[in-house]
């Protein structure tokens, strides 16, 4: 892979709460290249959300973040909000998952790309505002003559297409899309997942793009991370991953898709762990079919298996040289005033 775009090292986001910090992303390494669309899968409560928004620095108050972030030759993590801020739109965007709730129901969608462009674009003038929002619209394949109608007078797929507009009229380099198709019929579906393949192509943007459909993920991404407990427990190309998958988790994951030739319903037993009080060693044992003495009493450290990087105990020997940063966060790590 070429020079990446963003890379993450060892990150790491805990909310604090009552009951102790919750580990919602818990020492992440990965890398997105130009061009390229790299694929976050997993169940809900893994912490996909929380990663795509801890990139772009737009977790709530009280967010505590560590690790690297490196953005071109900039560490994202540790920016004050105004210089993340003014990286976010003409460099790092996001397509966030309800436009409805992102989109102002009292401005018209004119005033949104007018709102956005003047803000990181200052000294462009009326008309050529309109132009560069008319021509990210027009290639989203809403119509010119919408442009001054409010949220509520479109539909769902539509609006998702203009929240893709907004957040790519500045041509940013880097895009999270956190599950844009999702509640989306299949038509619109393959629309979005058109528009995106052209983005790439036209402009060699590089996309994270946040699912739970493993299908879309064989259809629109290079390679793909798979994310349990806060963890990339796997990744690799998509092709390789999908035939050979390496940690039990994948291949339950793919055990659960549904298909043509699907006779039966398989599911995982079990739910994903308490992030406050994460099970001790692999945090899938509980749940995993393969699971050993070893895999209840140390952690996994990562390793390659062919294309592949995988943290399981099933391709590992006892010693191994950690990659891209330390063992998940133990309570002792987080102070009495990051719990706060």
């Amino acid at each position: 892979m070429t020079e990446p775009v963003l890379s993450a090292r060892d990150l790491r986001v805990w909310y604090g709460t009552e009951s102790g910090p919750v580990r919602a992303v818990d020492g992440v390494t990965f890398d997105v290249g130009p061009g390229e669309t790299l694929g976050l899968v997993g169940e809900s409560g893994c912490g996909k959300t929380t990663l795509g928004r801890g990139l772009l620095g737009l977790l709530p108050d009280g967010a505590k973040v560590a690790g690297e972030v490196r953005y071109r030759d900039t560490n994202l993590v540790g920016l004050r909000p105004r210089e993340i801020q003014a990286l976010r739109g003409p460099h790092l965007g996001m397509i966030f998952q309800e436009p409805l709730t992102r989109l102002n129901p009292l401005l018209r969608i004119s005033d949104h790309f007018e709102e956005t462009l003047r803000a990181h674009e200052p000294d462009l003038n009326p008309d050529d505002a309109r132009h560069r929002a008319l021509e990210a619209l027009r290639g989203m394949g809403i119509p010119p003559t919408r442009y001054r109608a409010y949220p509520h007078e479109f539909s769902g797929g539509m609006r998702q297409r203009i929240m893709m507009a907004l957040a790519l009229v500045l041509r940013p380099s880097f895009v999270v899309a956190d599950e844009p198709t999702t509640a989306l019929d299949v038509l619109v579906e393959a629309q979005i997942i058109r528009i995106l393949a052209d983005l790439r192509r036209n402009f060699n943007t590089a996309l994270l793009f946040i699912t739970h459909n493993l299908g879309i993920v064989a259809e629109a991404c290079d390679r793909v991370a798979v994310m349990y407990a806060g963890r990339i427990v796997e990744q690799g190309p998509v092709r390789d991953v999908f035939v050979r998958p390496q940690h039990p988790y994948t291949r339950e994951l793919l055990r659960s898709t549904i298909s043509l030739s699907t006779t039966g319903l398989h599911y995982i037993p079990g739910a994903p762990p308490d992030l406050v009080d994460p099970p001790a060693g692999c945090r899938f044992h509980p749940r995993c079919p393969e699971a050993m003495k070893v895999c209840r009493e140390r952690f996994p450290q990562p390793m390659d298996v062919g294309e592949q990087r995988v943290e399981c105990w099933l391709h590992g020997p006892d010693e191994l040289i950690p990659y891209g940063g330390r063992e998940p966060l133990i309570r002792e790590e987080i102070t009495v005033a990051d719990e706060a």
